[in-house]
């Protein structure tokens, strides 16, 4: 049991990598569609480069989104209205009237034939008005016509009348002086034009309820089919242009494959085979990581920082198309590569950005165009965004990205339509977009380096400022250290910008890598300013036990003020596994006769394991080495140029560094004339 445990502690790393990429796959297939995929790859205008297809079996040809809507429009527009006549409102009218004319009588001193002309002239009115129906003042979202037919339902009778024909309240008037005659009336006339304009009421309701349930009806009547193609009927011939009914014919041919094929017998086999894809990219991803980036494939959490990446973005791009696939491109996938350049390098995030969009290629639609669109916006966006630190260089990165993304859709639709008519300025926006999200990456970048630990140009050059608290310390306690280190630090930036290294991250590190020496800076010659060397009264044991000590204590001490792991390992790395030479043999000089453990004078390491940190130890020992050149001339800096790092070669420093022969040559080149021009001679003036 305590051998399986060992075993298992002993191998946490890689179970964890296997719990992690399970899990990972698990998580991005479950977000997969439920359908199965067509065999055929296909899109409006483009060629049929397979061979003649012949319908397999019958089924109906569907019709598109925007023939369904222009049909729904159609009905919509020319749907009949509805209005309902009360009849009850018009005998109420006719009762009330009735009562007033005749209560008036007594009121008046109105004689009876002066109440039947009164009443005869008003219900003549009455009828006239009702006739076709008295409108009430329209409140509706529904413009009428004049000459527009409405209906008409009357005691359960629907008839169709002219809209105008229905009488208003600016109409009421006039009915009324066409009986009454016109103005001025005479006292009689006044009594029964108060008495109708009291009495008369709208009769006539616009019915918004039940014409809504007229073109409901009619709307879920529309057919979603037009025509229907019978098993082994002639689809489309080879080489034949996909468009108008041949790609409506394969839309629902598609349609009703995919249906077919994702049944309940077949899900577990689609599923099996979306597991597979969905490990070989994730398992190429690792894979690279262990033969090009191992001092990241050994970082669990770097791994989860990738794949977490990787998941996100297909989380996102998934819940988009859910709500709606007309905002596919507004996903700034561009963000997956400027994240993962920032804390790694270009080729990793270029690499894991195409494996992203290759995955995301079985959920959209049109998965031909997404992935060429995307793969070249990622490429753009890898070569030109660059020192994040900048705050312009993002903008005009993302400014050419958008740009890139507008060119590549306005080809691709040249190419579907045959013109640029057809084009759909809505991409342009959903593009735009796209491109302010991507400012979100500096927001997630920041985040990143709270809850992964990690580190991004942005942070290394908030460190490399000379007035952050340990770097002024280190020029109080160790004054020359750090003048050292500031030599250093411009003499690895030159190195790395030439063979297209991580420059900020390798002068960052070469000024944090000798702060272990704070501790005892008199002991190391740089800082003795007086001429006596405390070495004298040590044996060189304890020299050299003083001097080794100074990259654990650098260590102890940036874990303390929490400069990021990324800028320690120059620290734990700039002088390897090398020994304290010259105390070595002073130690064999005093013991002769007894073999001196070597072990005790040689640095812990680790070795550089990157080309920046092969940088900061060519550029450390050789800047320092440089100062014990009494006459320095260009040979002579040449020449001790060349032996520190060939001796360093020749102790494998630089067996984990992925650093090519032509890479060190360029960089010894480079420390040769910037130590050149530091010592070159001066002219003496006369005095």
């Amino acid at each position: 049991m305590s051998e399986l445990v060992n075993k298992l502690y002993r191998n946490n790393s890689i179970i964890y990598k296997i719990i992690l990429f399970i899990l990972t796959t698990i998580a991005i297939v479950y977000l997969f569609p439920k359908g199965g995929q067509f065999k055929y790859d296909f899109s409006n205008g483009q060629l049929w480069k397979y061979d003649n297809l012949y319908a397999p079996f019958d089924f109906a040809i569907q019709k598109t989104a925007d023939e369904i809507a222009t049909e729904k429009n159609e009905i919509i527009a020319n749907a009949t209205q509805y209005f309902e006549y009360n009849t009850k409102i018009v005998t109420e009218v006719n009762e009330t009237f009735v009562k007033k004319i005749y209560s008036i009588k007594s009121k008046d001193s109105l004689s009876d034939e002066d109440v039947k002309s009164l009443r005869r002239i008003g219900e003549k009115v009455l009828q006239k008005v009702y006739e076709q129906g008295f409108l009430e003042d329209l409140i509706t979202d529904v413009s009428f016509k004049n000459d527009e037919i409405v209906a008409l339902k009357k005691d359960n009778v629907v008839s169709d009348v002219l809209f105008k024909n229905l009488f208003t309240t600016k109409d009421i008037l006039s009915i009324i002086n066409a009986n009454l005659g016109k103005k001025p009336y005479d006292f009689k006339q006044e009594i029964l034009l108060n008495i109708l304009v009291n009495s008369i009421k709208p009769n006539v309701f616009y019915d918004e309820e039940f014409t809504a349930k007229i073109i409901n009806n009619q709307l879920k009547n529309i057919s979603l089919t037009q025509g229907k193609v019978a098993s082994g009927e002639l689809i489309i011939l080879k080489g034949g242009i996909v468009e108008g009914k041949k790609l409506a014919m394969l839309n629902s041919l598609k349609t009703e494959s995919e249906s077919k094929i994702w049944t309940e017998s077949n899900y577990n086999w689609i599923v099996l085979g979306y597991t597979i894809l969905v490990s070989l990219a994730l398992l190429m991803l690792l894979l690279f990581l262990h033969k090009y980036r191992i001092e990241i494939f050994n970082n669990n959490n770097k791994v989860t920082f990738i794949f977490f990446n990787v998941f996100a973005i297909i989380f996102v791009q998934t819940l988009v198309i859910k709500y709606n696939a007309d905002y596919l491109y507004v996903v700034p996938l561009s963000i997956l590569p400027i994240i993962i350049k920032a804390f790694f390098d270009a080729r990793l995030g270029l690499f894991t950005h195409v494996l992203t969009v290759l995955l995301l290629g079985y959920i959209v639609p049109n998965s031909f165009e997404f992935i060429y669109l995307h793969i070249i916006a990622g490429i753009v966006t890898i070569l030109t965004v660059s020192e994040l630190y900048k705050r312009a260089n993002l903008f005009i990165s993302v400014a050419q990205i958008t740009f890139i993304y507008m060119l590549t859709y306005f080809a691709f639709s040249v190419i579907k339509e045959g013109n640029a008519s057809q084009l759909n300025f809505d991409y342009f926006t959903l593009f735009a977009a796209n491109g302010l999200l991507s400012f979100l990456s500096i927001i997630l970048i920041y985040l990143y380096e709270k809850v992964f630990g990690l580190v991004s140009d942005v942070t290394l050059l908030e460190l490399s400022n000379t007035n952050t608290k340990l770097l002024r310390e280190l020029n109080e306690k160790a004054p020359g250290t750090f003048q050292h280190s500031m030599q250093v630090a411009n003499l690895a930036e030159a190195a790395a910008n030439e063979i297209g290294a991580n420059s900020m991250l390798v002068r960052t590190g070469a000024l944090y890598h000798d702060i272990g020496k704070m501790y005892n800076p008199l002991y190391f010659v740089e800082n003795q300013t007086t001429g006596v060397n405390p070495h004298s009264d040590l044996s060189p044991k304890d020299s050299a036990k003083i001097i080794l000590d100074h990259v654990i204590k650098g260590i102890e001490l940036a874990k303390k003020h929490n400069i990021p792991d990324r800028v320690i390992d120059f620290i734990r790395t700039h002088h390897g596994t090398t020994t304290t030479y010259y105390f070595y043999k002073k130690e064999q000089e005093l013991n002769p006769d007894s073999k001196v453990d070597m072990k005790q004078f040689q640095y812990q390491g680790p070795i550089p394991f990157s080309k920046e940190t092969a940088i900061l130890m060519m550029c450390d020992s050789s800047e320092a080495a440089s100062k014990s050149i009494k006459n320095p001339t260009a040979q002579s800096i040449s020449d001790l140029i060349d032996k520190i790092i060939e001796k360093q070669m020749a102790d494998n420093q630089f067996l984990n560094s992925d650093i090519t022969f032509r890479e060190i040559k360029i960089i010894k080149k480079v420390i040769k004339k910037k130590l050149m021009n530091i010592y070159h001679l001066r002219v003496d003036y006369p005095e």
